[in-house]
């Protein structure tokens, strides 16, 4: 790999980090701000699992940099597409509107994450082992 492919990694290495954490984020203020009962609990491990998979994106290496980027892109999928479902069809009896508080803005962080996740998992995948 070469020098500038490392700096591009790394760049997106720490970009898909602060997408989970923006991720995570959201989803905390929703939980903390009112959204409660089961979808609270949800909204608070989606937190921490944005937390943990954000650190480890920046701490791993090797093949277990190439599982926490697979498992972060999944987690982006998985969480875009859980509100997809609230908003169309409902979700474990949840509907939801896109006039509830950050639902745009959810949609708009967790699109970019995993267009930007999919390319970092690509290239992690591709790279020389360590």
């Amino acid at each position: 790999m070469t020098r500038t492919s490392q700096r591009v990694l790394w760049v997106l290495r720490i970009l898909s980090a602060v997408l989970l954490l923006a991720t995570g984020g959201i989803h905390l203020y929703l939980a903390l701000n009112g959204v409660g009962g089961i979808l609270g609990v949800m909204f608070i491990l989606n937190a921490i699992a944005g937390l943990v998979l954000a650190v480890a994106m920046v701490a791993l290496r090797g093949r277990m940099l190439q599982a926490a980027a697979i498992l972060s892109l999944l987690f982006l999928i998985a969480t875009l597409g859980a509100l997809v479902l609230a908003l169309t069809v409902g979700l474990f009896g949840i509907h939801q509107d896109w006039n509830f508080t950050l639902v745009p803005e959810t949609v708009i962080v967790e699109s970019i994450g995993i267009v930007v996740l999919a390319v970092t998992t690509a290239m992690v995948l591709r790279a020389p082992r360590e």
